[in-house]
């Protein structure tokens, strides 16, 4: 993919957990204002009223055409395809041979033969590896986010409306009733005159809707939300308050891709070195598969689907058998968040600086859950949910410690410092925490299992 590749940086550094624990790429980025009132107002319109979030520009559009497109994404993915029809999207979830997760992404069926993958760039640089040495015949047309496209806009614009009027805002602003369409399919609305593809989503236990087309008619759609927004209480919503969106959820965005096994040497060499992103926090592992997760681990057993042929599928069907961990979210101590950020007030060495609302600050968070004296699982994702008034994280624990109101505690900082630009020096603490189902919400809970 050009200059120096994984397998090269892989080589230099001497380990993967080497590589990745002092790489200088920061956490993902949302490449829209941070704010447009502020983060805590923001969180709160999407459980109140309604939120406005600008998803144009912070993910990857991978488009895969042709007459193998379908035969591809079979191949490499957990997921069932039957009936996937045009109209229709999905979550989609890649592993390796041995049932590791590479990463997980959406995918949208637009049309016969053609399928738009959408997400973090991971399982987009995985099918098209896949699709340019495999023997497919199918054409893939690439999109970068806007933090590492070179030049010109996105190709396409995403407005997502979330929330209790997020209904009869669409409604009004299309001038029609709502058509019945089910979870993740879409639909097609006139907005300003403009064709509107609207995939049905939600991600606060409220009706929430996708809205996307070409860039060129972005500017005209959005002015239509805003202008039919004012009397619904529409907020639109900045980086900050976006990028806290899956800590209700329960979406884990980004855990380290299993792709380092000898297997996958071509690849490596393939994949740029600067593909894959910084690892950060407490789990102090030197073995990189110590980090890796299987869809099992992280929420995900509900998507394998053993109907058809895909890479990792054996090792799966064993998995499933015995799973070893499953997804929570922790609840921090409120005295030991707030004991964290007084230490930055008091002599000596502070803990890892706090932030908010999100205070994860690598790509892939790992830091060590404890039961008592025991490593019981890794905490990844970590920040702040005003709606709950609670900081948490998203983690994965062993099953005997995943019962709801278990106590645990979240090792916080690293030791020793490793060298990447978001670390200054500091001290690890322990912070108490409380398993608590993921997602935590349960209104996000009861619509994630509604049809």
């Amino acid at each position: 993919m050009g200059g120096e590749s994984l397998e090269a940086a892989l080589r230099r550094a001497g380990s993967p957990v080497g590589l990745l624990r002092d790489s200088p790429v920061r956490p993902h980025t949302f490449p829209v204002a941070p704010e447009f009132t502020n983060w805590r107002s923001e969180q709160r319109a999407w459980r109140t009223s309604c939120a406005l979030l600008d998803q144009s520009h912070h993910m990857t559009d991978l488009y895969l055409r042709g007459p193998d497109a379908l035969k591809l994404l079979t191949a490499f993915g957990v997921n069932s395809f039957a009936n996937f029809t045009p109209g229709k999207a999905k979550q989609y979830v890649a592993v390796n041979e041995d049932g590791y997760l590479i990463g997980d992404a959406i995918l949208f069926h637009l049309e016969d033969g053609l399928f738009d993958l959408v997400g973090h760039p991971t399982v987009a640089n995985w099918l098209q590896y896949h699709a340019e040495t495999g023997d497919y015949d199918v054409t893939v047309e690439r999109d970068e986010n806007s933090s590492d496209r070179h030049s010109g806009p996105p190709k396409v614009y995403r407005y997502e409306l979330q929330g209790p009027t997020a209904r009869p805002l669409v409604e009004k602003l299309t001038g029609a009733p709502l058509p019945e369409v089910r979870f993740f399919a879409t639909t097609e609305f006139t907005v300003a005159g403009h064709r509107v593809r609207a995939l049905r989503h939600g991600m606060a236990g409220q009706p929430g809707f996708e809205l996307f087309g070409p860039w060129a008619e972005g500017e005209e759609v959005l002015s239509a939300i805003l202008a039919a927004g004012e009397e619904f209480g529409l907020v639109r919503a900045g980086a900050k308050a976006y990028s806290t969106a899956n800590l209700e959820s329960g979406w884990i965005p980004a855990v380290v891709p299993a792709v380092f096994g000898p297997e996958l040497r071509s690849y490596r060499e393939w994949l740029g070195a600067d593909a894959l992103g910084s690892l950060g926090g407490s789990m102090d592992s030197a073995d990189i598969a110590d980090y890796y997760v299987t869809p099992y681990d992280v929420g995900y057993g509900r998507t394998v689907k053993f109907d058809h042929d895909f890479l990792g599928r054996a090792a799966l069907e064993r998995i499933a058998a015995h799973p070893r961990r499953a997804k929570v979210t922790l609840v921090w101590h409120p005295d030991d968040v707030a004991a964290a950020v007084r230490s930055l007030c008091e002599p000596g060495v502070p803990a890892k600086f706090i932030d908010l609302p999100k205070a994860r600050y690598a790509l892939y968070q790992a830091d060590k859950v404890l039961r008592g004296d025991d490593l019981v699982g890794m905490s990844t994702d970590v920040g702040y949910l005003a709606n709950e008034q609670d900081f948490v994280s998203l983690a994965t624990v062993e099953l005997a410690a995943s019962e709801p109101g278990t106590e645990v505690s979240v090792l916080w900082g690293e030791q020793p410092n490793s060298a990447k630009p978001g670390v200054e020096p500091h001290r690890q603490i322990a912070v108490r925490a409380t398993v608590a189902p993921a997602p935590y919400v349960r209104e996000v809970r009861d619509s994630y299992r509604k049809p």
